[in-house]
């Protein structure tokens, strides 16, 4: 059986994830693709291909049947794997004209927000960054704004927007004025699984395939997904010209970790609820952020957006006894590893003030609930009863 993208809704999610993009080899029989590691394939005349492929820079095997999975998996007609989640950033604002202009949620990743304000600006594409996209959207749409990048849930502080009330306003500025603005939803912090931003009114999704597609951090990558030929056809022309690409073997392994991505998800996501609820009793904590919480400002947002009202793997919080209190909790954890990235089988955490969003000013992040004392983790799939007796000897020691 092969499913080839999303015209096959009657198949669960599961079972896409194994059968997309994933054709019984003819020849051999094999279920698992071969690795296809030709940079170069042969022609029985000049610009006649004896295949399909003709160079792999523009076309390779393994890139798409990955790319047919995750289009699978997001519901989207058309998917675009790049050489990691930066460059997909990089070629979506590229494609934009000169003189175009962003809004952002103020709350996204650190190399996002570097992106928007050190690289876009140089070859002129102007950022503007608010605090809610649904209530500060439409007072700040200019005439050359070009598109809206949204993150739900924001990094780092797990904060949930309405993507269907964004595109609303969207859809009604384009009513009045004949601009089209595009709604790109980056939901590398969920993943296909708990959410569909394309089904909820996005033009464009992206994620990190480095985190929860791939899975066991081992691979750099990105990818995006669209319902549009037209930007399809824009993107793919880009990824081509631009030639950031992943590997073959990048594309094997990230497509083997996207099979599972149901079962590592929905386990990261129970434990992350549990360990939420945990935090959110104790003295040492200041506050939690978690969209699984019933306490969490959007959370009938979560129930309406999210798979089954899942919160994901992803949580911050803020101790007591600021930066000092946060740097002795995050060596002091014994099955948290102290280091960036997020979305693996193992769990991480990290001080977002200094690691992952340090290139923001403090007066910056601060305004979007970034303090030196807030901690970020990554749940992954180890037992959560051991977790949280991990998080419990280690604010024992932060807070003593």
């Amino acid at each position: 059986m092969t499913i080839e993208s999303s015209t096959t809704p009657q198949y669960g999610f599961g079972t896409k994830a194994i059968h997309a993009g994933a054709p019984i080899d003819p020849t051999t029989g094999a279920v698992i693709e071969a690795i296809s590691l030709s940079t170069t394939y042969a022609q029985s005349e000049p610009a006649k291909p004896i295949g399909v492929y003709e160079y792999s820079r523009s076309a390779n095997p393994n890139r798409d049947n990955f790319e047919a999975a995750v289009a699978a998996l997001e519901s989207a007609k058309h998917a675009i794997a790049l050489g990691s989640g930066s460059a997909v950033t990089a070629l979506i604002i590229q494609s934009l004209p000169i003189n175009s202009h962003i809004i952002s949620g103020g709350d996204v990743y650190g190399g996002t927000h570097r992106y928007f304000t050190k690289v876009a600006n140089t070859h002129g594409v102007s950022a503007t960054f608010v605090g809610d996209l649904v209530t500060d959207l439409a007072s700040t749409l200019r005439d050359n704004t070009r598109l809206v990048w949204l993150e739900t849930p924001s990094n780092p502080t797990l904060s949930v927007t309405d993507i269907s009330r964004v595109a609303d306003i969207l859809s009604a500025h384009e009513a009045k004025t004949g601009n089209k603005v595009l709604l790109v939803v980056d939901n590398t912090f969920l993943s296909p699984y708990i959410s569909n931003p394309l089904v909820h009114g996005a033009d464009v999704v992206i994620h990190s395939v480095t985190k929860y597609i791939n899975g066991h951090s081992d691979v750099v990558m990105g990818i995006l997904a669209t319902n549009s030929d037209e930007l399809h056809d824009q993107f793919r022309f880009l990824q081509n010209a631009i030639g950031s690409i992943p590997s073959p073997f990048d594309s094997w392994l990230a497509h083997r970790g996207l099979k599972t991505l149901h079962l590592r998800v929905r386990q990261a996501s129970n434990s992350a609820q549990k360990i939420a609820e945990f935090l959110s009793k104790q003295d040492s904590v200041i506050k939690v952020n978690y969209p699984g919480l019933k306490s969490h400002l959007n959370h009938g947002v979560v129930l309406n957006q999210h798979r089954d009202g899942l919160g994901g793997g992803m949580i911050s919080f803020r101790i007591q006894g600021g930066a000092k209190a946060a740097a002795v909790f995050t060596s002091s954890t014994k099955l948290f590893t102290l280091a960036e990235s997020l979305g693996g089988i193992e769990s991480l955490l990290e001080v977002p003030a200094v690691m992952t969003h340090g290139g923001i000013p403090k007066e910056s992040r601060e305004a979007v609930g970034v303090y030196d004392d807030l901690i970020r983790l990554s749940v992954g799939i180890e037992d959560a009863e051991d977790l949280i007796a991990d998080i419990k000897q280690a604010l024992e020691k932060a807070t003593a």
